[in-house]
């Protein structure tokens, strides 16, 4: 039977292939999928430990989410994001971000349209992008995954629909300087184009760094869009919980998506992640001290490898490796896995086609297995490379 020619046209998700690698070959240390060590807090796990006992818990709810955690996500973004919700903006409860994102797109693009996604990209914003029948607009960023207001510029057409930046980045950590994403905000509004802010590891900065908000940006609330979500900073990962906040315009089309797909947010991860923001960041800002530490070991163990440029960017749990190698990014992350037993990802899922990248993460590590796992790491890139 025939198969949809637009799917096949989007990229094989990469974490399940090299999930599927790693689990065929026991003792695999993984520094690939993008996930944090910790549980999630105590008083996430309490607001459900009753659930199912009500009759009402068993029924459909609101699109948007229950009033108390849209209160709690409206008090978090004034306090932290600066984004008042009451100037012109509306939150979403969404699965996760990666849906938040989908969301989007099915209510402001049309087949056709262009989304700029600067290098190196998420992969499933990308994936996204293609499966509306959409084109993907990847634009370079600098030598430190910085990026490049002149080429975004450059890059706008009259099919354009939104710049998409990710700050603190996924793959590179790379954190946007406030003046970086205000110039892109400004962008988006000179060319009548939405700015879409992921922020999923907002409260993930080292040093200098800070994150920034551009929709707490004066009068950014007609065409700026924030997606946030639970899934690193709280532990939440399988949980699926995110949010969106979007200019109110937007509501009524979103309205339409979500009870299409989603109908509403399921409400036992609703009542955890109301259980989660009254606990507070300082539950996940505590333990990025803690993922400072092994940040630092890994930097300084890979950037002192001859051959690799290692970048130590100011966010995120990830660093990206240019290797100088004519070998194929894939097929050596199966030789690192198979031969020595550790697990990172190949920088082509990332739009990275130039060189030879591998992402590797080091959010699922203590210490003692970060040592491990940069032994072999360092060692198989000394062998295969």
């Amino acid at each position: 039977m025939p198969i949809g020619r637009t799917i096949s046209s989007v990229q094989t998700p990469v974490i399940p292939v090299i999930g599927e690698w790693t689990r065929n070959t026991p003792g695999t240390l993984s520094l690939g999928q993008g996930m944090v060590s910790y549980p999630p807090p105590p008083a996430a796990m309490q607001a459900i430990r009753n659930f199912g006992a009500r009759p009402d818990e068993h029924l459909y709810g609101s699109p948007l989410g229950r009033p108390r955690l849209l209160e709690l996500i409206e008090a978090k973004l004034l306090r932290e994001n600066g984004i008042d919700c009451a100037s012109g903006y509306r939150v979403m409860v969404t699965a996760g971000s990666n849906m938040a994102f989908l969301n989007i797109l099915l209510a402001i693009a049309d087949p056709g349209d262009e989304i700029i996604l600067p290098l190196p990209y998420y992969f499933n914003q990308e994936m996204a992008v293609r499966m509306l029948n959409c084109t993907p607009v990847a634009v370079p960023a600098d030598d430190n995954y910085q990026l490049r207001l002149d080429a975004l510029k450059a890059a706008i057409t009259e099919k354009t629909r939104a710049i998409v930046t990710v700050s603190p980045n996924n793959p590179s950590g790379a954190v946007y300087p406030e003046a970086a994403l205000r110039a892109v905000n400004q962008l988006c509004r000179e060319n009548g184009l939405y700015h879409i802010s992921d922020e999923a590891y907002e409260y993930f900065t080292y040093g200098d760094a800070s994150h920034f908000s551009p929709g707490g940006i004066k009068d950014a609330e007609h065409h700026t869009i924030s997606l946030y979500s639970l899934s690193k900073a709280y532990g939440f990962a399988s949980w699926r919980t995110g949010y969106l906040v979007v200019p109110e315009a937007l509501l009524p089309s979103l309205l339409k998506v979500q009870d299409t797909n989603l109908i509403c947010p399921p409400l036992i991860t609703q009542y955890a992640a109301i259980g989660a923001l009254e606990t507070g960041s300082s539950y996940c800002k505590s333990r990025v001290l803690e993922l400072a530490k092994i940040r630092t070991q890994v930097t300084a163990r890979l950037q002192s490898l001859s051959g690799v440029k290692a970048c130590a960017t100011g966010g995120a749990f990830y660093l990206l490796l240019k290797l100088d190698t004519g070998k194929n990014d894939l097929q050596l992350v199966k030789s690192l896995i198979s031969d020595f037993k550790v697990a990172v990802i190949p920088g082509c899922a990332f739009g990275l086609h130039d060189a030879c990248y591998l992402r590797v993460s080091y959010g699922m590590l203590d210490e003692s297995t970060a040592n491990i796992a940069m032994h072999r790491l360092i060692d198989g890139l000394g062998k295969l490379c």
